[in-house]
């Protein structure tokens, strides 16, 4: 049954190699290359939201491994979106800082 108080943010929204017709949904200066579901939840964990994650297959790309987080609903999706991918482009520059 669908829950209609979360959202559903898949990684392939914020992934720079796809296009916006393959899925994604961000710019390609906030998108990054190849993000992993790890990332996503701590993004959106810094950013103070309640996460569940699951691994799935992305709908149009059903020969792919990808996966999404459900959060709380409180704001509109792109908005979420938004503030998660530039949450996500802190936490890779931290991972980079820490290799």
């Amino acid at each position: 049954m669908k829950d209609y108080d979360r959202i559903i943010l898949w990684l392939d929204y914020f992934n720079s190699k796809f296009s916006r017709s393959c899925g994604r949904r961000v710019p390609t200066n906030l998108a990054v290359s190849s993000p992993t579901l790890e990332e996503l939840v701590e993004a959106a964990k810094m950013l103070g939201y309640e996460v569940e994650a699951y691994k799935a297959k992305y709908p149009k790309r059903n020969y792919l491994e990808s996966g999404y987080i459900s959060i709380p609903k409180t704001k509109s999706k792109n908005a979420v979106i938004k503030e998660i991918s530039k949450a996500l482009a802190q936490v890779r520059g931290m991972k980079r800082q820490k290799s």
